[in-house]
């Protein structure tokens, strides 16, 4: 058993080139081989966001706080709350991020294969995130 001490793992700003806005992470737990999980809790500042990105495994996004958006490629913008929770499947081309005029924060969860959980493409541009959400609770 191994206990990770908060003390040791401090936040740290993401890299710009994948994320618009201000955007923090803290690192939950990243799973020793043959385990293959990686959490952490993603902090986004109002209007910040992802590029545009796909995981090999999938992805679960577990919203705490604040109110946030995500958007699955020719899909709908979807608006995302505290305790709602997202499943991307694998290869799914989505971007996900907080409102422009609230910060949200979310439990990001995923796998990998040989060390990749993400695959970065390009920015979600102003035009892209300014579309207006369609407002419906998500699907059971």
């Amino acid at each position: 058993m191994d206990i990770f001490r908060a003390e040791a793992r401090p936040s740290r700003r993401v890299a710009e080139e994948y994320f618009t806005g201000e955007v923090w992470q803290d690192p939950i737990v990243e799973t020793p081989e043959p385990a293959r999980a990686k959490a952490v809790r993603v902090i986004f500042s109002p209007g910040a966001r992802t590029n545009w990105h796909t995981h090999p495994l999938g992805q679960s996004l577990h919203v705490v706080a604040g109110i946030g958006h995500i958007q699955v490629w020719g899909g709908p913008v979807r608006v995302i709350r505290p305790g709602d929770t997202v499943w991307i499947p694998p290869g799914e081309k989505h971007w996900h991020g907080a409102a422009p005029d609230r910060a949200m924060t979310h439990i990001a969860i995923h796998e990998h294969i040989d060390g990749v959980h993400v695959e970065w493409l390009e920015r979600v541009d102003d035009a892209q995130y300014a579309v207006a959400p369609q407002d419906k609770p998500a699907e059971a």
